[in-house]
């Protein structure tokens, strides 16, 4: 008998198989990356240098069957190279100007660094996450489907960086803290470089495509399926409305923060096997969609508190619906 093809669920699910063959210690992250894919949604990594950021999405890629794209941006980058631009040809005699693509026409763009870039540059990524579009000399252009951004910082160097704006942030599905790994993964991780492992050699570990457009839009599909009773969106509704009114914060979740969540926990069901949201999927999915999305006041920051925190406290409190 022929081997029958894997299920969408069975196929996404394989990618974390295939990138823990590279990455050790960031299972977490690496969910937040999947789920993220499920609903079409963009990706701000943080976290120190070192910590596998640029690898873990160098392992997504390759575990994908999608066309990805590495931009490193820098100060002096421009949109044109991002976007891409006209140029002028000459044939035969003739002289014509023909659209030379740039890096974000890809499925999978790698933004690293985003917030080493300029605001011109930056406003021009956000046209292209938000609209799935590019505007080059007034004529719209589509980018391919699907098209995701998963863009890198660094929270700890400030020094020649323009932090993203809140309007950019509001565009990023998740933004997930990528930290040092345990003991055991950072040993773990050091017998796999003494046993010869060369993170910029990632044919040679073995990642294969195991998922490509065809699972992720069949998966899709069957996550716009899933069922969401209205006491639960009455919950996220409410630890949204909570975010605005803590004491704590300036500008809390807007409703499309609140739509986002809905979206992450939907995906959150889908990948545990369940057809319909449960009040804890809102909860596991809370803290990354929503913690780029407060503003905290001045004074509570300098007193050493987070939107971590702040997400904490109104987790604690929100009644949840039984």
């Amino acid at each position: 008998m022929p081997e029958l093809a894997p299920s969408p669920r069975e196929a996404v699910l394989a990618i974390r198989h295939e990138v823990a063959k590279v990455v050790v210690g960031q299972e977490q992250v690496l969910s937040g990356l999947v789920a993220a894919l499920l609903v079409r949604g963009h990706v701000l990594l943080e976290g120190v240098p070192g910590v596998a950021k640029t690898l873990l999405v160098k392992a997504l890629a390759a575990a994908l069957d999608l066309e990805t794209r590495r931009v490193q941006f820098t100060p002096d980058l421009m949109p044109a190279d991002v976007l891409g631009q006209s140029i002028l040809e000459q044939r035969a005699g003739t002289a014509s100007f023909r659209f030379r693509e740039g890096p974000v026409f890809t499925n999978l763009l790698l933004a690293d660094e985003v917030n080493r870039t300029p605001p011109r540059t930056q406003a021009a990524l956000l046209e292209a996450m938000e609209e799935r579009q590019v505007s080059v000399e007034g004529r719209p252009r589509a980018l391919p489907a699907p098209f995701i951004v998963i863009a890198t910082q660094n929270p700890v160097e400030y020094e020649g960086t323009y932090p993203l704006p809140e309007a950019q942030l509001d565009r990023f599905l998740f933004k997930l803290v990528v930290r040092y790994p345990g003991a055991e993964a950072e040993q773990a991780i050091l017998a796999r470089h003494d046993r010869g492992l060369d993170p910029h050699d990632l044919a040679a570990t073995g990642i294969t495509a195991v998922a490509g457009p065809a699972d992720l839009a069949d998966a899709r599909t069957e996550i716009g399926a899933i069922r969401c009773e209205d006491q639960v969106l009455a919950y996220i509704v409410a630890l949204s409305r909570a975010t605005r009114e803590s004491p704590s914060v300036t500008l809390g979740v807007s409703p499309r923060g609140a739509t986002m969540l809905l979206h992450a926990a939907k995906a959150w069901a889908w990948l545990s096997g369940r057809d319909y949201v449960t009040p804890d999927d809102a909860k596991a999915m809370a803290r990354p969609t929503l913690r780029h999305r407060l503003v905290l006041r001045p004074e509570v920051e300098l007193e050493g508190a987070s939107a971590d925190g702040v997400l904490d406290g109104i987790l604690a409190t929100v009644p949840v619906p039984r």
